[in-house]
Formats: structure tokens, C-alpha cells, sequence
């Protein structure tokens, strides 16, 4: 089964936009250098996937965008946009089992298909656990972010995860280039060790016309 965008986002008119936006000061501006050649040009239309659940093979490699975008034949990019503590929003903070406002670590960046953005993903940490660590140093974390979390002692347990439609915020509008009107599809992903640790939440913001998002059971073994 796949949920077109369009749908999901007039299915969720009603109650969208009174859902917590999770942001915070460094998402209240626009990414550096992104707004002006695509406005100016007009953006290319370009529609990807989003697999829910996502693959256990795709989350366990370097970039779980960037292993969907090669299958799509899609010309994939990754930006990093920020690296380094701030609060917790409502939903990121119960994920976390952390009070709303704590500081948590942010590991945000941008998503690109064909040159044109269409996603924001952002992974949190709770400090107590990641803080000083590799996942806390700038840049990407290589070979992978899940190859970090287990290099630290972590293994996956379990996973919740959510998919809402709302408004964008002013930074999600500005980041993606969204038009006038156009919702976001928001995923929240929450991952726990075997001991029932909060270990990763991934808040991925999509622009909602440029991804479908097929729906099946994965079976086998999972990750963060």
C-alpha cells in the first residue's frame, strides 16, 4: 500500500496544525545558501520515496536516504546543518523520557534529490548518554551513525514510530522551498536498546509533494 502526500495532508487538516513543531532556535532561520537560486529558478518537480517501515538493510548503512534514493535512480546529497545540544520538543523529549525544554544533542541535516530538498532529518540524543561521545563531534559520523550508537555499547531492542501531516514551520518553509499552502509529512522515529534505553529518535520533516510513502511489513532483523 502507498499514501500519497496530497491525501495524508488533507486527511490531517483537521487536527495538523495544533501539533507540537519540535523547534527550537537554530531551525528559525533558513539553511545558508539555499533560498535564492532555486526560488529565483523555479524548483524542479522531483518525487521520491519513503519506505515506513524503512528497510533494516537501509538503516544499517551509511545513509538510509541515500541507499533509498540508488534504487530510485535518484542523484542523492546530504548537508549537515547542525551538530550540538538544544531543547527537546514535546514528542522528541516523551521519546526520550527526558521534561520538555532539557537540552538533548541535535544532529540535524538536509536531504537532497536531483539538487532539489525534500527532506529535513534531524536524529536527537539524550546528553547523559551521547554527550561528549563521536556522535556529539561535527560532520557526518563515519562509517555510519548506527555503526556509532553500537560502537558505544548499544543494541537494538525495539521501535516505535509515528507519521503525521501539518503546516511547516518558518524554517522547514524556507529550508525546503516549499510554495504557499504546501504541508509537510512528519516521521518520528524512536529507538530503544535492549534494555528499554532511549537510545535514537529521528524526526524526518518531507516536503509532502515530492515523496510517496509505501507501507509494508519488514521482516528480519532491525536497527536503530
Amino acid at each position: 500500500m502507498e499514501l500519497d502526500a496530497a491525501a495524508l495532508a488533507g486527511r490531517e487538516a483537521s487536527g495538523g496544525p495544533g501539533e507540537s513543531r519540535e523547534s527550537g532556535d537554530p531551525r528559525e532561520a533558513a539553511a545558508p545558501g539555499m533560498a535564492g537560486d532555486h526560488r529565483e529558478a523555479g524548483v524542479p518537480q522531483v518525487v521520491v520515496r519513503r519506505a515506513l517501515p524503512s528497510e533494516p538493510a537501509d538503516r544499517g548503512s551509511a545513509s538510509l536516504f541515500v541507499a533509498e534514493a540508488e534504487r530510485q535512480g535518484v542523484r542523492a546529497d546530504r548537508r549537515m546543518l547542525h551538530v550540538g545540544p538544544e531543547p527537546a520538543g514535546e514528542r522528541v523529549a516523551e521519546a526520550l523520557r527526558v521534561r520538555p525544554g532539557a537540552e538533548v544533542l541535535a544532529r540535524r541535516k538536509l536531504l537532497l534529490a536531483d539538487e532539489v530538498p525534500v527532506r529535513i532529518a534531524t536524529s536527537y540524543f539524550r546528553l547523559d548518554l551521547f554527550g561528549g561521545t563521536p556522535l556529539a563531534a561535527p560532520g557526518f559520523v563515519l562509517p555510519s551513525l548506527q555503526a556509532g550508537i553500537e560502537a558505544l555499547g548499544h543494541r537494538f531492542g525495539h521501535a516505535e514510530e509515528e507519521l503525521i501531516a501539518r503546516e511547516p514551520t518558518v524554517f522547514e518553509r524556507e529550508t525546503l522551498l516549499l510554495p504557499p499552502g504546501e504541508w509537510v509529512v512528519r516521521i518520528l522515529r524512536a529507538g530503544y536498546s535492549t534494555d528499554d534505553t532511549p537510545v535514537h529518535v529521528l524526526e524526518t520533516v518531507c516536503a509532502a509533494s515530492r515523496h510517496v510513502f509505501p507501507v509494508r511489513q519488514v521482516a528480519g532483523a532491525d536497527e536503530f
